[in-house]
């Protein structure tokens, strides 16, 4: 699967949370980050690049990343890993 289909489907209104690819690579193991779920508010294109505004259920975790490196939420858990 391509990086644009792993990306696309995240819109305004998804749930979502860090990939752990990204925790892994960024040795992001433990604390609140793997933890936080949030609700995306917005997204920014920028070209190559898209910027997701998200509502995150811990406020000290910053508003804005990059949708590669989020995954969806679904009922059943994580999706897009």
């Amino acid at each position: 699967m391509s990086w644009q289909n792993k990306t696309s489907n995240i819109e305004v209104g998804a749930k979502v949370a860090y990939k752990a690819s990204f925790l892994r690579n960024t040795g992001q193991y433990t604390g609140s980050i793997p933890h936080a779920r949030g609700v995306v508010t917005g997204i920014k294109d920028l070209g190559d690049l898209k910027i997701a505004t998200i509502d995150w259920n811990d406020p000290e975790i910053p508003a804005r990343v990059n949708i590669a490196n989020l995954s969806k939420v679904t009922q059943r858990g994580l999706a897009d890993e």
